[in-house]
């Protein structure tokens, strides 16, 4: 079981993953953003997107950490309240110490107009497998953090500055790249920090990636259209964050 947290609520942009794990039968309990998880303990895996530090109680985030010490996944996915972003400030919080990354400790979200394109680092990791990274998709926006020593980056977001040249024709000049997806081990469990979101915005052009469609209801009447993908990704992350050595 899944333990997600955050991405406003259902209605909102949760519906998003909540729609991708319904698709893959991957069981899991949601936590809007404004709310408090009344327990953390018994999952197999934690989802934190867009979720404050601050809606912790006291001594649950220890729980957390002491639970993927002992097998189960954790990952971040990147939002203004995820990392330190805007409201997030995870970077003084117990869970500090499991993520694969280093937080900056000072407002750490970028923003961009120009092209950011998401590119592929080990496309045999079980994350990535099987996915057209030669057709990559492309992103608004990211926290942006430092990867640890021992940890593996998956996916770059290579940042473009594209114009016109005087005739009018398009030219694209790599402007710098940033860590995107990185992964890592802490004791037993797997964790995973996606330094850019799940749903719009930032996620961009990348919800609609892959040229078949998915419609999948979530939770009521709610429901969402995605590429296929999209879909796929982020379900092999979560999938990959569940597999642990203790099961």
């Amino acid at each position: 079981m899944i333990l997600y947290l955050g991405d406003n609520t259902i209605h909102g942009a949760a519906a998003y993953l909540c729609g991708v794990m319904k698709y893959h039968d991957i069981p899991f309990d949601r936590v809007d953003s404004g709310t408090t998880p009344q327990t953390v303990t018994g999952y197999d895996a934690y989802i934190l997107s867009d979720y404050p530090a601050a809606g912790f109680k006291p001594g649950q985030m220890e729980e957390i950490r002491d639970a993927v010490k002992g097998g189960s996944g954790l990952a971040m996915f990147g939002g203004w309240e995820s990392f330190y972003g805007r409201l997030g400030e995870y970077h003084r919080s117990p869970l500090a110490e499991v993520f694969p990354i280093l937080m900056q400790d000072q407002d750490d979200r970028r923003n961009f107009s120009q092209p950011v394109m998401v590119q592929c680092r080990q496309a045999a990791h079980p994350v990535l497998k099987g996915l057209p990274w030669h057709t990559p998709p492309f992103i608004g926006g990211f926290n942006q953090f430092t990867p640890k020593p021992g940890t593996k980056i998956l996916l770059e977001a290579v940042h473009f500055r594209a114009f016109l040249d005087p005739i009018g024709l398009p030219f694209f000049e790599e402007e710098e790249r940033f860590p995107l997806l990185v992964v890592g081990k802490y004791g037993k469990g797997n964790v995973a920090a996606l330094a850019t979101d799940v749903a719009p915005h930032w996620v961009g052009g990348w919800v609609d990636w892959g040229e078949e469609r998915v419609t999948q209801k979530t939770i009521g009447n709610e429901f969402i259209e995605a590429g296929a993908d999209y879909v796929k990704f982020f379900a092999q992350l979560v999938q990959w964050c569940r597999a642990a050595e203790k099961r």
